[in-house]
């Protein structure tokens, strides 16, 4: 709870920008927190449509940390001497938070809600 509760904080202040030094580093610890929650969790029947969507709520962890790297690059560019000139940089990771986030957000919900309702038939 507390690890969602820090990544709706950290987004809220980084899209409002309000001390984004700081937002992105409760966004990401939040994301870690929340992602490691969902990793440890198992199920242990046989169901195949819950074994894939325990899949997806995997990936949107994964998504969510990256999203935390990706907003952390995005305050202090600690990826830029990556990248060969600023043109690539600005093409393959400045600002692609905003991606992985929806992508990230759309992959939870839909596990979730249909996580319940399969959940609720067994």
């Amino acid at each position: 709870m507390l690890g969602g509760a820090a990544m709706v904080v950290g987004a809220g202040m980084f899209a409002l920008q309000f001390a984004t030094p700081w937002a992105c580093w409760i966004f990401l610890a939040g994301a870690l927190a929340f992602a490691s929650m969902q990793w440890l969790q198992r199920y242990e029947g046989s169901d195949i449509t819950i074994r894939r969507l325990r899949r997806m709520q995997v990936f949107a962890g994964i998504f969510f940390v990256i999203t935390g790297v990706l907003m952390v690059d995005f305050v202090h560019h600690f990826m830029r001497p990556w990248f060969p000139d600023l043109e690539s940089y600005i093409q393959y990771a400045y600002n692609k938070w905003v991606l992985t986030l929806l992508i990230a957000v759309v992959l939870e919900v839909y596990s979730m809600h249909r996580l319940s309702k399969e959940l609720s038939k067994e």
